[in-house]
């Protein structure tokens, strides 16, 4: 698939939009109030692979969590500001990477300015986000609703109030928790704009629906080339949000870093317990960064034959196993040894 080429922004040590990587992002879920908490989970996203951690800042209290998560982490910090600029301004003087505001709600267009002038004068990118439940009033009395058209124009608008005071380091999002809203919202910006544009679908539910709904509005989306940066919203842990985004990007052939996976359903062939190896193998090997294909199939009927350019895999039999490499089989296991020397033969490639 071919990406749409948009604006390069950055922020601390990474990039998005432009020919860099899709990035993937997540949010602290811990109360601002408790920052030995906020630390920890920063560490625990980081080491699940997260690009990019959010953080709410309801009040001044909220900034010290900046400098604090900022010494544990090398991950770049985002801002989430509502109403109130000075929590911007301060925000940047912590030492945040990157802001998320929407210039239309912190008031006059003096204070849209001083945000403006200090993002740029520190490089700081302001990522706008709208959604169907914040549309300003002139706008929802041109549409009569929301609709995809009136969120993008949302978020056109908010960009158009910085760009009034010279500043263009912008990230846009247009997120709804209607997965064909979303979907038609960020296609009509994609035509309108080359901001680089952040994807999600918001308030997406708990674990199993928000990643089905996530899957399918983000997914269809970079299957076109639009987006830049990516958050899975559940109704969970954080780290599983960076999972699941992490999986998307793998599942398309745009994270090259990690395991893919290939299994069967099992049917009535399967003389091994197939369901649970596969659980297994998955859990053992999620940070596994290795670029390869495993193949964990039931029977030899789905193993070295259709699973045959899988660069290694385990075909059950009954009671053991085939280990293969490119279709060809390596060795055969008991299948309580199966997983265990699965990864044993992955540590060497």
């Amino acid at each position: 698939m071919e990406r749409k080429k948009t604006k390069k922004v950055k922020l601390g040590n990474i990039f998005i939009g432009g020919d860099s990587d899709i990035t993937v992002q997540s949010m602290l879920n811990i109360p601002s109030t408790d920052i030995e908490g906020s630390v920890r989970q920063s560490v625990e996203l980081e080491k699940a692979g997260c690009d990019i951690i959010r953080l709410a800042v309801p009040n001044m209290d909220a900034v010290k969590l900046i400098p604090a998560i900022k010494e544990k982490v090398n991950v770049p910090l985002v801002a989430d500001i509502h109403f109130d600029y000075r929590l911007a301004l301060e925000a940047a003087a912590a030492g945040i990477d990157k802001i998320r505001i929407n210039p239309g709600n912190i008031g006059s267009e003096d204070r849209v300015k001083l945000v403006a002038d200090e993002c740029r004068k520190r490089n700081i990118p302001i990522r706008i986000g709208v959604n169907s439940g914040s549309l300003e009033k002139h706008i929802l009395e041109k549409y009569g609703r929301p609709t995809p058209q009136a969120l993008c124009d949302s978020a056109l608008y908010h960009a158009s109030l910085l760009e009034k005071f010279d500043f263009d380091n912008i990230v846009l999002s247009m997120k709804s928790s209607d997965v064909d809203f979303m979907v038609q919202a960020y296609e009509l910006a994609s035509e309108q704009t080359d901001y680089p544009l952040h994807l999600g679908v918001t308030e997406a539910g708990t674990e199993r629906m928000g990643i089905i709904k996530s899957s399918i509005g983000i997914g269809s989306l970079l299957l076109k080339g639009i987006g830049d940066t990516i958050r899975v919203s559940l109704t969970d842990s954080p780290v599983k949000e960076v999972y699941a985004a992490k999986d998307i990007l793998r599942a398309l052939g745009l994270n090259k870093k990690g395991i893919r996976f290939i299994s069967c359903p099992t049917c009535g062939r399967t003389r091994i317990n197939l369901i649970e190896l596969a659980k297994q193998a998955e859990d053992a090997l999620r940070d596994c960064e290795k670029n390869i294909t495993v193949a964990i199939m039931g029977c030899i009927v789905n193993g070295p034959g259709e699973a045959r350019e899988a660069d290694i895999g385990i075909a059950g039999g009954d009671g053991n196993g085939l280990i293969f490499k490119k279709g060809e089989i390596v060795k055969k296991v008991p299948e309580e040894k199966l997983l265990e020397e699965l990864i044993s033969e992955i540590e060497k490639m």
